[in-house]
């Protein structure tokens, strides 16, 4: 009986290894995510022309990661409005929707004005959902959907109203790549990911090319998905 193969829908990923990708070249840690950016691109380009993807989801700021040198943090800041104003035409030639997750409002208010409106621009594209994760944390998020579902008079909550109570356009990931060789999920999409199939990559991100991507799609088309039960 032939296999048959699995159909990616939802993929996420953590783009890891930008810092270190700038150090070993003696470059400045900006480099890496300025490089990193450029993979984001060719990345959503990919997804947007594939059979079966629906959305893809970037880990890109966590609620972790204001830890980080206040001079990295201004100048992610800086790239990420660049990165919107300069994606919004790859966004509608490739007819992609762009959302973000997170709390986006301890962004500045100009940041939060282009995220919204890039938001706004994008809404009727359908081939591809472009999520990029801002100031988010999984646990965070779970907490608020919760929340929220308190607020509307929720006695009793299940699964159901959880996830459809969370950011993300989706309540399950298929595939999460994480790239760098660190193999933790780093409180990213925590209750999107209970059946999600894993992929790590020693792969820095920027050196991530969409020929690895399609190897990597290839190997989970293969793998043999139980969800708890019986193949």
């Amino acid at each position: 009986m032939p296999t048959t193969k699995n159909r990616l829908k939802n993929l996420a990923i953590i783009m890891d290894g930008n810092g270190r990708w700038a150090q070993q070249r003696g470059l400045n840690r900006t480099k890496g995510h300025e490089k990193g950016a450029e993979i984001i691109r060719d990345v959503t380009r990919y997804c947007a022309k594939h059979p079966t993807i629906e959305t893809v989801t970037f880990y890109a700021f966590s609620t972790e990661n204001w830890k980080r040198p206040k001079l990295e943090v201004d100048f992610l800041m800086r790239l990420l409005d660049r990165y919107l104003q300069n994606e919004l035409a790859t966004y509608q030639e490739n007819n992609v929707r762009f959302m973000a997750i997170g709390d986006i409002a301890a962004f500045s208010p100009k940041l939060q004005a282009r995220i919204q409106t890039t938001e706004e621009a994008t809404r009727n594209n359908t081939d591809l959902i472009h999520v990029l994760a801002l100031n988010y944390g999984g646990r965070a998020e779970i907490t608020h959907a919760v929340n929220n579902l308190i607020k509307a008079g929720k006695k009793e909550i299940s699964e159901a109203d959880i996830s459809s109570a969370l950011q993300t356009p989706y309540s399950d990931v298929d595939l999460l790549i994480r790239t760098s060789g660190e193999e933790r999920v780093s409180n990213y999409l925590l209750w999107q990911i209970s059946y999600t199939e894993f992929y790590f990559t020693q792969t820095l991100w920027p050196d991530f090319t969409v020929e690895e991507l399609d190897n990597i799609v290839t190997d989970f088309e293969h793998r043999t998905r139980r969800f708890g039960g019986l193949s």
